[in-house]
């Protein structure tokens, strides 16, 4: 498969698509990994990086992406994002079934009268009670996972599965609370969750009271009728402004259950009772759930990385061309001296490539017959060779490359992680493995080695050849 070449890796680095999100919680992601387990082995992702014409935030994001995909970090956060919502819906479906038996149990059976302050307390106290708890917590900066959001957070932590799947959830927070989204969040879920539970009550009490029959009645030992009056004026007032009828002074008297009331005044103890549910529950809930879903929506909205959080401080140098460093000079380093490196090879785009990976003397390389449509990469036999090319391929990726080793050489682990990264930047790879010219040495050769290391390194066995005129004729079949 071809590489991901700038233009590939550009949408990592955008921060205005959906997926904005999602890049920053991978960052993070990868800074808490590499906090915990050490850094990640990243020459590579910080090669490709680099190739974005983007700030350092922005090559920052790159780098997490290319490495959580790499580490199997990026499924794990798709995993809990989904488990999350599943867990969220299961509240939702919670929250509207407590609601509606909230109702029936507010209303009772109908066999009895209908105490108006206990229906109204059953309804609408624990909801009141959590309300000004909330807003108390503006006034005392409790923390803002409270109430119902602190429920979900639970349940999805639970989800959490060995060690990297227990820092997905940690990632997701401390990026909110940088971001200053986590009250909001917590607080939408919250009122959202009790907006489910009033709306299921307020459904069934229409449905009750529109099939069943009651009688609603005040009862006391102590306080006088006038009282109820005062009391029912009090709480119905706003929901009088908005529209819900007001019973009348002298039905709230009669409804002491003593007396025989006509089915109109049980029609306006209903309505009354349902429009201090909608003004008094539902209202207020949709309102605070409506703020706190647009404010955390602000907030992710200026999500940002820190380049100078711990993790990410140590990638400036790193991703960051030297010429945009703005540190303290210093005398130069005598063993650390800069030198003039080679340009890195033009022109690969759409080329095939070829090139000898640490070739002794004794074989010629480059052979005299390489096609001139090929592109020579020459022969990589240090460090500074080794990342001119990569750079070059990084850049602009080769149609086909064909990686010339020697076959008397052990294929090590550093060769063959070579070999990878190179295959990496290429749509298609082959190796060729040269052969002793000297029959004295063909004993010598290491072939069948190098075959089985390069299969388990994932090449195909047709990428694996031996004849000295069948390599140049594929890259030229590529070109052509």
């Amino acid at each position: 498969m071809p590489s991901p070449t700038s233009r590939d890796l550009a949408p990592l680095a955008e921060s205005a698509n959906p997926s904005r999100l999602r890049a920053h919680w991978l960052a993070e992601l990868v800074r808490l990994r590499e906090a915990h387990w050490g850094p990640l082995e990243d020459a590579d992702a910080v090669r490709r990086a680099r190739q974005l014409d983007a700030d350092l935030p922005a090559r920052i994001l790159a780098r997490a992406g290319l490495l959580a995909q790499r580490e199997r970090l990026a499924p794990l956060v798709d995993a809990w994002r989904r488990s999350a919502m599943g867990i969220l819906v299961a509240l939702f479906a919670l929250a509207a079934l407590s609601g509606a038996a909230a109702a029936l149990g507010a209303l009772g059976d109908g066999s009895r009268p209908v105490n108006v302050l206990w229906a109204l307390g059953a309804l609408l106290g624990l909801h009141a009670l959590t309300f000004l708890l909330w807003l108390c917590s503006f006034l005392f900066r409790a923390s803002a996972a409270t109430g119902l959001g602190r429920l979900w957070l639970w349940a999805t932590r639970k989800l959490a599965r060995g060690p990297d799947g227990a820092l997905v959830p940690q990632a997701f927070l401390n990026l909110l609370a940088r971001a200053g989204a986590l009250r909001g969040l917590f607080g939408a879920i919250s009122h959202l969750l009790w907006l489910t539970a009033l709306c299921a009550a307020l459904a069934t009490l229409l449905a009750v009271l529109s099939t069943a029959s009651y009688r609603f009645i005040w009862a006391t030992t102590l306080l006088a009728p006038d009282t109820f009056v005062a009391l029912t004026r009090a709480i119905g007032w706003l929901p009088a402004h908005l529209g819900f009828p007001m019973p009348d002074a002298a039905m709230v008297r009669a409804s002491d259950g003593t007396q025989a009331l006509s089915a109109d005044a049980q029609v306006q103890w209903s309505v009354w009772l349902i429009g201090v549910l909608v003004v008094y529950g539902i209202l207020p809930r949709l309102l605070a759930g409506t703020l706190c879903a647009a404010s955390t929506l602000r907030a992710l909205r200026g999500l940002r990385v820190d380049p100078a959080l711990p993790g990410f401080s140590a990638l400036r140098d790193r991703l960051e061309p030297p010429a945009l460093s703005t540190g303290i000079d210093r005398p130069v380093d005598p063993l650390h001296e800069p030198r003039v490196r080679a340009a890195p090879p033009a022109g690969l785009d759409g080329r095939p490539v070829v090139l000898g990976l640490e070739l002794p003397a004794d074989l010629e390389w480059p052979p005299s017959d390489v096609p001139e449509a090929v592109q020579q990469a020459g022969n990589l036999d240090t460090r500074e060779e080794r990342n001119r090319v990569l750079d070059a391929l990084a850049q602009a990726a080769a149609t086909r490359l064909l990686i010339a080793c020697d076959a008397r050489q052990t294929p090590d682990r550093g060769t063959l992680s070579l070999i990878a990264e190179l295959a990496a930047h290429a749509a298609q790879t082959r190796v060729w493995l040269i052969p002793p010219r000297a029959s004295a040495d063909a004993a010598a050769t290491r072939a069948p080695l190098w075959r089985e290391r390069l299969l388990a390194l994932g090449l195909p066995a047709d990428a694996i050849v031996q004849t000295p005129a069948a390599p140049f004729a594929w890259l030229e079949s590529g070109h052509a």
